[in-house]
């Protein structure tokens, strides 16, 4: 893991999003797009008719977060991420479409593995558990589709200096796994 911190802005470039590595640390600012499981089925089931996203995909970054309902003056409650795994089946074809950035906790599939190396995207993790502090890199939070699903509707949030680290580079490494090697090497001195 690098101790330098990578500055970086939304939309995010296949160039961008190939040059970073596992365990490097970023503070993304820009537009990013939550989204979880029942809008991720949604959106899949959009692109499988022909449709448009409701949002331009095009280096876009998903965070996948049902935020808290927002206590004035704040533009929205706390915000922390959301297991990954369980978007797994849905990203692959998000990531086709331009699609470059998601953030969440836990590991990621094979195949989203796969997809990342084949179109260029990258995989970050927020701190579980800081969902309040999380919150404070968010300036604005609007609802764009799928109202319906209450903290699960897709928002537009622009943020700023979001903390995060790159879990899963378009390279094929995890932080994860380097973190499981290195604590291994750990146990054998």
């Amino acid at each position: 893991m690098s101790d330098t911190m990578i500055e970086l802005t939304t939309p995010l470039s296949e160039k961008t999003a190939r040059g970073l590595r596992a365990g490097d640390r970023v503070r993304l600012s820009g537009i990013v797009y939550t989204g979880r499981d029942a809008a991720h089925a949604r959106l899949i089931e959009l692109l499988e008719k022909g449709g448009e996203l409701p949002f331009p995909p095009e280096g876009a970054v998903i965070y996948y977060v049902g935020p808290a309902p927002a206590k004035p003056p704040r533009p929205i409650g706390s915000a922390g991420p959301t297991t990954s795994y369980r978007m797994d089946p849905y990203t692959p074809p998000l990531l086709k479409v331009g699609v470059r950035g998601m953030i969440g906790k836990g590991l990621r599939g094979e195949k989203v593995v796969e997809a990342m190396k084949k179109y260029g995207a990258v995989y970050f993790a927020a701190i579980g558990g800081a969902a309040a502090l999380i919150s404070k890199s968010i300036i604005s939070a609007e609802v764009i589709a799928y109202e319906d699903l209450g903290p699960e509707a897709i928002r537009r949030l622009e943020v700023k200096d979001f903390p995060l680290v790159v879990a899963g580079d378009s390279h094929g490494r995890s932080a994860y796994e380097d973190g499981k090697r290195e604590y291994r090497t750990l146990e054998t001195v």
